[in-house]
């Protein structure tokens, strides 16, 4: 039976344009409306926050505090993790780390990630199918994570060896003994990166067939780059190492996990995202987000919560109304913004609507006007 999961109350203090901020909220989705710099952003920011990392924004401890200030910022929760409410704590004072507690105790930023899943879509992604392939790895990077939690581990291995394997590149080293011992380890790791991959997006493919909903749908894949190699250990080795020359000439790796790309098709109209319209290339995102939802869900027995920043943007009354519907099915805690309440009206009662005003970021919660 799925758990669910979701933030009870949000307090914060002196983090970005609020001085304070208080509301308690339920278990249904929270549709947040008010005009741009009226701070609905920065709500869904504090939210990242509860999750291991640096937030949607990837914004250091400085750069969230309030300006001008000489005081920390802090961003307190209470958390239903689904079974039982959790206390969480962040704060930073000036000039030092982020401190974070769970139910009054000192905690790693890693035991965050046990309470609760976040995953998140924010305007910025938005133009994802039709700018560079670093921008499609890090958003599939984010799902695998979701799905893999070695994912992270494995990374770091490679990117460390890749690193070294580049500094000899550029230093112009011939002697392939210099060589051997950093490619095996970028092997290693580089066949476990592109099999997680691969498996989440197994697992998109999956969570997508058992939606019964109208929202768009895509197929997705993984594209090893222009050279291509056997995905496995043995076939990074043999591939890096008759790349050296090229790499050698280039002054750093052309080959490898680092340079795959993500391809996407509209399944409806059998035509890559790159040639959709603006709106099909948003439903695409959407969609490959809500499957993350549901493939965790099946996962671990419960929603994670999910932050869609202007999510309205480029989507016309029917998608949002499927989108309604499809966040609604899933039973998640779902965090929207908007310019105004009528971007959510297809959403109804079956939500909780915060009204911001820019004036001091004021906020309350609004009646649903039916």
């Amino acid at each position: 039976m799925t758990q669910a999961c979701y933030v009870e109350r949000l307090t914060l203090s002196h983090m970005r344009s609020y001085v304070s901020f208080d509301q308690e909220f339920d278990a249904r989705p929270v549709a947040i409306y008010g005009a741009n710099g009226s701070g609905k952003t920065n709500i869904l920011e504090a939210l990242s926050l509860l999750s291991p990392g640096r937030g949607l924004r990837r914004a250091s401890s400085a750069d969230i505090a309030r300006r001008p200030t000489s005081i920390g910022w802090k961003v307190q929760a209470r958390l239903w993790d689904g079974q039982r409410p959790r206390e969480i704590n962040l704060r930073t004072e000036p000039g030092q780390s982020r401190s974070i507690q769970i139910d009054s105790k000192a905690a790693s930023s890693s035991a965050l990630a046990q309470l609760a899943g976040f995953i998140w879509l924010t305007p910025a992604m938005d133009r994802l199918w039709i700018e560079g392939a670093d921008g499609r790895r890090r958003f599939l990077d984010r799902i695998t994570l979701s799905l893999y939690p070695e994912h992270a581990e494995q990374s770091l291995t490679y990117e460390k060896a890749m690193r070294e394997r580049n500094r000899l590149l550029k230093e112009g080293m011939h002697d392939a003994h210099w060589y051997r011992a950093l490619e095996r380890q970028m092997a290693q790791a580089g066949a476990q990166i592109q099999a997680h991959r691969r498996a989440a997006l197994d697992q998109i493919s999956t969570a997508q067939s058992q939606v019964t909903g109208h929202f768009p749908q895509g197929d997705f894949d993984l594209f090893q780059g222009d050279t291509p190699y056997e995905e496995t250990q043995d076939g990074l080795i043999e591939g890096l190492a008759q790349s050296r020359a090229m790499d050698l000439r280039a002054g750093r790796t052309l080959i490898g996990p680092h340079r795959a790309d993500v391809t996407a098709i509209y399944r409806a109209k059998e035509m890559p995202a790159a040639e959709c319209s603006t709106g099909e290339q948003k439903a695409l995102l959407l969609s490959m987000v809500l499957a993350n939802a549901r493939a965790l869900q099946r996962r671990d027995g419960r929603a994670p919560i999910m932050l869609f920043d202007e999510v309205a943007a480029h989507l016309d009354a029917g998608r949002r109304a499927a989108l309604y519907d499809e966040v609604s099915a899933t039973g998640a805690q779902a965090w929207l913004t908007g310019t105004g309440p009528e971007l959510f009206e297809a959403l109804g009662p079956r939500a909780q609507y915060l009204e911001m005003r820019e004036e001091n970021n004021i906020s309350q919660i609004a009646a649903y006007r039916a």
